[in-house]
């Protein structure tokens, strides 16, 4: 797995590499923007150029773009917003020698130099390009003034724009936005990555992510720890075993779905689905009666079994005896007979449980009852129904998606998945865990339902923790597939989400070829 640091980690890996691994700052910085204008070079293909540097490092590192811009043969235009009598160390060292070597720099230390310079950002093309090194990862309060002035010329630009480390305005801990921030192309990161570039904020505003070297090895990391870890491809193969010809549909698990209910049959068919599509033997719909009626007029592979309303409790317990595991809470409804359903399986059963929609719902106010609860819960909010558990809003939840989990975790002791454009997970005791994979055409009704028949299936293999970023990574990658054969960015069905989770398998799964080239 891939690490990813916090602001703090990296200035701490910044200060290890100098301090205890002799390292010269100035040589970090180097490595830095000379790797960050081979990106700009090799991807971005610049007409024109503008370096707009801040009056820290992130500028330093900006001038470092310049003078490597100009020894490819290139002629970026360099803007300071800043007082250049202010700059020192690395920055300073940086901006001299690119004056040094004929370049110029406009300084932007009062509203007319303001003025020039969005001029000068107002009359680019689609063509060219602006390298935005004004404020890097060190930002912690809001953006005002002439700085935010400067940020909305540069989204408001024709041209193309590349980041350094993150986009001006972004905090580098949680992805929100310090009021005003860059909107990227592309970002070059150095070194690690960064956490708040693996939130969906962070994502939009960052465009393409490349990490970068900064000349010292990539597991220096290990001095000073990381916030989280992504989880890629290569993860998901060392989980995705090829399966025993002894397999049988008994030991590929048997999971039970608790879900359903007039109205609402689809969500409970579709967790089926994804257990089944993901590999479980068995799947068996649990639900009310009149919602049974109706689910046995449409099931196929699934099973069903009835909720008697007037013993739900002992209904359920004979019920749930055969389970390897229950996912609980698609289209259950929010009914006292529903509630009393959620809270007897999801705090008594004494097993895995998924947790999802209306069965968190349930607890809405009292998540810390869920400590309480017997088995392994995995709960899988999405940020509203996060909000409602931890009593605060879901802008709340986005604004720090990674505190917010940790914070869950706590109050639960389970295992939480958060949704959203980058899922996270965490596990009590445990390092925060991401996929970065998925598509935009997974905002589609019913595909939070896929997602948790998918982790049920897992659930019975794997460690919960893993089932749930293996079930959330294999259910993205399934929606990429489709994005990529039909080339759309809406219009998937959430069981063709299902659908697609063999050939997801099958290339997981698939010999690899590593013959070098």
């Amino acid at each position: 797995m891939i690490p990813v640091l916090s602001r703090e980690q990296m200035r701490e890996l910044d200060r290890h590499a100098i301090e205890v691994c002799r390292v010269p700052s100035v040589v970090l910085m180097e490595n830095a923007g000379r790797n960050a204008a081979g990106i700009l070079l090799r991807t971005l293909a610049p007409g024109k150029t503008v370096v707009v540097a801040g009056p820290g490092n992130n500028g330093g590192d900006g001038f470092v773009v310049a003078r490597r811009l100009l020894t490819a043969g290139h002629a970026p235009e360099a803007y300071l917003v800043g007082d250049p009598q202010q700059l020192k160390g690395d920055a300073k060292a940086n901006h001299d020698a690119w004056r040094g070597l004929g370049g110029r720099v406009t300084s932007v230390s009062d509203d007319a130099g303001v003025v020039v310079l969005l001029g000068a950002l107002a009359a680019l093309g689609p063509g060219d390009v602006i390298v935005d090194a004004l404020l890097g990862t060190g930002l912690d309060r809001a953006v005002e003034g002439n700085l935010a002035r400067v940020i909305e010329a540069i989204n408001d630009s024709d041209a193309r724009v590349l980041s350094l480390d993150v986009p001006s305005g972004l905090d580098a801990n949680t992805g929100a936005a310090q009021g005003v921030a860059v909107s990227a192309d592309s970002t070059v990161t150095f070194a690690h990555l960064k956490a708040g570039l693996l939130t969906p904020s962070g994502a939009e505003h960052a465009g393409d992510v490349h990490v970068v070297d900064i000349g010292v090895p990539g597991e220096l990391f290990r001095e000073v720890g990381c916030s989280a870890l992504l989880f890629d491809d290569d993860d998901a193969r060392e989980l995705v075993a090829p399966r025993s010809v002894a397999t049988h549909k008994g030991s590929a698990g048997h999971v039970f779905a608790v879900a359903g209910s007039a109205g609402k049959t689809g969500a409970a068919l579709l967790v089926a689905r994804g257990a089944l599509r993901a590999g479980a033997g068995l799947a068996t719909l649990c639900t009310f009666p009149e919602a049974a009626d109706s689910l046995d007029l449409r099931v196929l592979e699934e099973m069903t079994a009835r909720i008697d309303p007037e013993h739900i409790e002992a209904s359920l317990d004979a019920v749930l005896e055969r389970a390897s595991v229950v996912a609980i809470g698609p289209g259950l409804g929010l009914t006292g007979r529903a509630r009393r359903a959620a809270e007897h399986v999801v705090l008594t059963w004494d097993g895995i449980k998924i947790v999802d929609a209306d069965a968190l719902s349930a607890f809405e106010g009292r998540g810390a009852a869920l400590g309480r609860a017997k088995g392994q819960l995995i709960l899988t909010p999405h940020p509203g129904e996060l909000g409602r558990l931890l009593g605060i809003s879901a802008a709340e939840v986005e604004r720090d998606r990674f505190g917010a989990v940790t914070r869950a975790v706590e109050l639960t002791g389970a295992v939480v998945l958060l949704k959203g454009a980058r899922t996270l997970v965490g596990a009590p005791a445990e390092t925060t865990l991401i996929t970065a994979a998925g598509s935009a055409a997974l905002a589609t009704a019913g595909a939070g339902d896929v997602l948790t028949g998918v982790i049920a299936a897992w659930a019975k293999h794997l460690p919960a923790r893993f089932a749930a970023i293996l079930g959330a990574h294999l259910h993205a990658r399934s929606a990429e597939l489709w994005a990529e054969t039909t080339g759309a960015d809406r219009g998937l069905l959430a069981h063709e989400v299902a659908a697609g989770l063999p050939a997801v398998l099958a290339r997981l799964t698939a010999p690899r070829d590593d013959t070098p080239s």
